[in-house]
């Protein structure tokens, strides 16, 4: 089974990755136990990230495979899903 991730850039990370000449990657992740947890913190990450988007993978009940969901904040500040399907 897959833990449900979210894989961001921050401004943090970019910072990090220059300070460290390219030793660290600019990408920065995030483990969760549950999906559940993971939509109940996705509005705070959405909030802190430089790109206004974030990448989540996961597994699906019953599915082989991973699952990708690309989110984003929509005008009303609220996480919505731009994208989805099966890597």
């Amino acid at each position: 089974m897959i833990t449900p991730q979210i894989t961001t850039i921050t401004k943090e990370s970019i910072r990090e990755a220059q300070n460290s000449y390219g030793k660290k990657s600019r990408y920065f992740t995030l483990w969760y136990k549950t999906y559940r947890e993971l939509k109940k913190d996705i509005k705070r990450v959405l909030e802190e990230c430089y790109e206004n988007e974030v990448s989540v993978c996961r597994s699906r009940r019953g599915e082989w495979g991973e699952w990708f969901e690309i989110w984003g904040l929509n005008s009303q500040r609220k996480p919505f899903i731009k994208k989805q399907g099966w890597q």
